[in-house]
């Protein structure tokens, strides 16, 4: 009982702010609060993508095929998919800066092991027999650790922002996967071309141990716990808020996620949200290798183009948030399917256009500002949107277990594609991964269209 009363949401303090100094200090708490969870998670995603930059090294190494990294992605997804839904509903009533903090240790170590388990393979002390089954199970333990940071940070947008300007900062803190994405790409993919592939995890680990001090450092749980009102009062939403004890607390809450299994809507956004990590996670994964295999560039040239992608998501994340707050007064439905269209539009220039690389760039630059739109809105935004405050996590976690279990099943099928598919010259044909990559984009722009009527939740 000692862990979960650890990783309980933390109670109201007892020590009372005045009403002088509530409004300055709710201001800079929410905005620490906000950093932390942003720059955070971002530190979180070099944890998880590290491995996207090193995979040709490892396959002409011989440590491992192209169907092995597949697989190995695919334990970090599935772990992923099944904690995201069990953390996700866990969120709603933890200590956030405890359990954010938590999964990013866990991510920490296991990139530090995965780094010590390259040496001894550089070393020659062991094999493909030993290396392949070690980096599975570490990469599926770091897929659990790294299921315990979104969920967190979306609880902790609820806890602290009021509804008029949820969408506004959600897009903000959206860009913080593409903020990781870059510095995966950018720092871990400079080690790997200047120290060989093993560094990687090891620069990633020492990104995570950054994170885990912003968390720590800067996090705060509940405007409650250090005095202030619930953020119902703070915000002017409502001038009283019903004060329920903690165990009326959980029962309300598991009453509110049991809603969120039954609501259509969350399922759309699932499977919407299921086939663009499809394609959103092919690049991330393959992008590099494609470059180097298809197109005939180096490593620091093919991971500086991908790296475009998370830079210009920024863009796609923080515009599209304000914009529908303020422009459509939160109605996100128009956006996401113009943002679905561009991404497919973007992908079939990358995949089937030539080599030239300002043709890339500027495939980069339009799959990015377009995924980053859907990031932010398909497993997120319009699903916190379609449930109550106290069920984000749950909604959440719905959608990331779909999102999550697709991008794994991409992996493993992309993998296979491409060994059986190598050309004379025993380069891999990505012929039939590309259209798979471009079939799972156009699927999902299409399936939101669904629940088009849905309202928001009150």
């Amino acid at each position: 009982m000692g862990v979960f009363r650890f990783f309980r949401v933390s109670d109201p303090s007892a020590a009372k702010l005045p009403p002088e100094k509530q409004d300055r200090s709710y201001k800079r708490w929410r905005m620490q609060s906000f950093l932390a969870i942003t720059f955070g998670y971002a530190l979180y995603y070099v944890c998880r993508l590290s491995i996207g930059v090193m995979k040709q090294p490892l396959i002409d190494a011989g440590l491992l095929s192209a169907t092995q990294l597949g697989i190995i992605g695919a334990c970090l997804y599935w772990s992923y998919a099944v904690g995201k839904l069990v953390n996700g509903f866990l969120a709603d009533g933890a200590n956030i800066k405890r359990f954010m903090a938590t999964g990013l240790i866990i991510s920490v170590a296991m990139n530090l092991c995965m780094g010590i388990l390259g040496v001894s393979a550089v070393d020659g002390n062991i094999g493909n027999y030993i290396l392949f089954p070690a980096f599975a199970v570490c990469w599926a333990i770091n897929g659990w650790g790294q299921s315990m940071g979104a969920p967190p940070s979306i609880v902790g947008l609820s806890r602290w922002f009021p509804l008029r300007i949820r969408g506004t900062f959600y897009g903000f803190f959206s860009a913080s996967h593409n903020i990781g994405e870059a510095l995966s790409f950018l720092f871990v993919g400079m080690l790997v071309a200047q120290a060989g592939w093993k560094w990687g995890f090891f620069g990633a680990a020492l990104a995570g141990a950054l994170g885990i001090l912003l968390i720590l450092f800067f996090l705060h749980d509940t405007p409650e716990s250090k005095g202030l009102p619930p953020i119902e009062v703070l915000s002017g939403e409502s001038e009283k808020k019903e004060t329920l004890d903690s165990e009326e607390k959980r029962a309300q809450t598991a009453k509110m996620q049991k809603a969120v299994i039954r609501n259509f809507g969350i399922w759309v956004l699932a499977i919407a949200s299921a086939f663009m990590y499809m394609s959103r996670y092919a690049i991330n994964e393959w992008g590099t290798i494609f470059l180097q295999e298809a197109k005939g560039y180096d490593l620091a040239g093919a991971a500086a183009i991908i790296a475009i992608n998370p830079i210009f998501g920024v863009i796609g994340t923080v515009v599209s948030g304000w914009l529908t707050d303020t422009a459509f007064k939160g109605d996100r439905k128009y956006t996401a399917f113009v943002a679905g269209i561009l991404e497919a539009v973007a992908l079939a220039m990358f995949l089937f256009g030539g080599s030239a690389k300002w043709l890339n760039i500027t495939a980069m630059v339009l799959f990015g500002i377009a995924i980053g739109v859907l990031i932010s809105f398909l497993p997120g935004l319009m699903a916190v949107d379609l449930v109550p405050r106290e069920a984000s996590g749950a909604a959440v976690g719905i959608t990331g277990i779909a999102s999550y279990a697709a991008a794994g099943i991409q992996n493993v099928v992309t993998g296979v594609l491409l060994d059986n598919n190598v050309t004379e010259a025993g380069i891999h044909d990505y012929t039939y991964a590309s259209w798979f990559w471009l079939g799972a984009a156009v699927i999902s722009f299409l399936l939101p269209i669904l629940i088009w009527k849905r309202k928001k939740a009150e």
